[in-house]
C-alpha cells in the first residue's frame, strides 16, 4: 500500500515542532511497511486533488498567515476544497486551522480570509488580551488528546462545524464553550502543537486508517509498540492536570 501527502508550505507554518508530525507519519507508516510519498508544496505550487491521500498545515505566526494566506485561497484553495469534499483527509494546525476557516480577523491589519472548509471564524481581541497558552487535554472518542496551545484568536464554530473535542485543560477554541478544534468530513483542524501526533498516537493512526480506508477500502493497520508514546501522553496528562 502507498500514501501520498501534501504537506503545505512546511518552511513558513511549522510553529513548535509541526514538523514533527510528518515524521510520526512517516514512522508509523514505515513500521507497517507502507510507503509514504510527502510533496511539500510552498508558495506558487499547484495541488492536484486527485493525487493525495492526506494533507497537512501547520501553524506560523501573523507574519506568516499573512504571506501564505492568498496563495492558500487563489492557488490551492478550489483543489484543496475539491479534495476534501472527495473524502480525502486533512489535519491543520493552530494557523492552519484558522485559515482551513471562513476567516481570521488578526489584532491588527486585514482580516485573511480562509477556505471556509470549516464552518468556523477566528476573532483576535486585540493585542492587549491574553493569548491562550499552555498545555491542553481534551476528550476526544473515548481517551484523550494532549498537546500544547499559543494563539491570540478566539474560534467559533457555526452550525455546520462539529467540534473535534472536549476541552479538560486548557482553552482549547475560545476558552469559553469547551470545544477544541473542528472536524469536517476528514478535515481536521486543531490548536494543538506538540508536535501533536507523536504524543497521541490513537489520532495519528485514526488518521492513517482514514486515509487508507479511502483508496484502500477495508485495510486494518497491524498494533505498533506504543509504550513510549503512551507513557508521553500520560505524562503529559499529568503535567497539565497539576497545573489547572
Amino acid at each position: 500500500m502507498k500514501l501520498y501527502v501534501a504537506h503545505l508550505y512546511p518552511r513558513l507554518m511549522n510553529l513548535y515542532g509541526d514538523r514533527g508530525n510528518m515524521i510520526c507519519l512517516r514512522h508509523r507508516c514505515r513500521e507497517r511497511r507502507i510507503d509514504l510519498e510527502v510533496d511539500e508544496l510552498d508558495l506558487g505550487d499547484r495541488l492536484d486533488p486527485k493525487r493525495y491521500d492526506l494533507i497537512f498545515m501547520g501553524g506560523g505566526q501573523d507574519r506568516e498567515q499573512r504571506r501564505v494566506a492568498p496563495d492558500l485561497l487563489n492557488v490551492k484553495g478550489e483543489a484543496i476544497r475539491e479534495a476534501v469534499e472527495e473524502g480525502v483527509t486533512a489535519l491543520a494546525v493552530c494557523g492552519g486551522y484558522q485559515l482551513f476557516a471562513r476567516y481570521y480577523h488578526p489584532a491588527s491589519g486585514d482580516d485573511l480570509p480562509g477556505l471556509g472548509i470549516f464552518d468556523a471564524w477566528t476573532e483576535h481581541p486585540g493585542e492587549d488580551a491574553p493569548r491562550c497558552i499552555g498545555n491542553v487535554v481534551a476528550e476526544w472518542r473515548g481517551g484523550t488528546l494532549v498537546g500544547f496551545e499559543n494563539h491570540g484568536g478566539r474560534t467559533y464554530l457555526g452550525a455546520g462545524a462539529e467540534p473535534l473535542a472536549r476541552v479538560r485543560v486548557g482553552f482549547g477554541n475560545n476558552g469559553e464553550d469547551g470545544t477544541e478544534g473542528a472536524v469536517y468530513k476528514n478535515a481536521h483542524g486543531t490548536y494543538l502543537h506538540g508536535s501533536l501526533l507523536p504524543k497521541n498516537p490513537r489520532f495519528a493512526d485514526h488518521l492513517l486508517l482514514l486515509a487508507l480506508r479511502r483508496r484502500h477500502g477495508e485495510v486494518e493497520l497491524a498494533p505498533l509498540d506504543d509504550c513510549l508514546e503512551e507513557a508521553a501522553h500520560a505524562a503529559a496528562v499529568r503535567v497539565a492536570s497539576a497545573r489547572r
